[in-house]
């Protein structure tokens, strides 16, 4: 038994990380803590991350090759379907918005127009700027979305 000297509760040594430095081989704080710990750094710090993340991917060849291999993998698979049913349990309005406009592409009612961007007619998606106007969407092929939602991150996160 050891005690977390951040949480203060005595737990098993298998709910401590192993450290060589330490007087007892086991880091001082839990696992729990030690996850938070970690998660609330990366949080307060994510720009630096997200660029330290990036450049790992774009320049370790074996870390996308990690990420493909991981994608095909079924914990993947059960990994991604949660993050699925958590998304649209939390954007119920959004999904019934794009429903609503995929049932009004497919009727025919509404036709895909080509991108407002750069005028490409392959892969056009319908983006809403109000989710309660479901048929009122901005036609932008998948690169320029893309871009379009890349530079609305860049915009919320000059502001915060």
């Amino acid at each position: 038994m050891k005690t977390c000297f951040k949480c203060g509760e005595s737990k098993e040594l298998s709910e401590f990380y192993r450290h060589p430095k330490m007087v007892d081989g086991y880091l001082g704080k839990c696992k729990q803590c030690t996850r938070k710990d970690v998660k609330d750094n990366r949080d307060k710090n994510l720009e630096r991350y997200r660029a330290y993340d990036r450049y790992r991917y774009e320049t370790q060849p074996q870390r996308k090759q990690a990420l493909l291999e991981y994608g095909r993998t079924e914990a993947f698979k059960i990994s991604k379907a949660k993050a699925n049913k958590k998304y649209c349990g939390e954007n119920h309005i959004k999904r019934h918005a794009q429903y609503l406009l995929c049932c009004a592409v497919r009727e025919k009612r509404i036709t895909r127009g080509n991108c407002e961007i750069c005028g490409d007619t392959e892969n056009v998606h319908g983006h809403h700027d109000n989710y309660y106007k479901p048929l009122e969407v901005r036609w932008l092929c998948s690169k320029c979305h893309g871009e379009f939602h890349k530079n609305e991150r860049n915009k919320h996160r000059m502001i915060i």
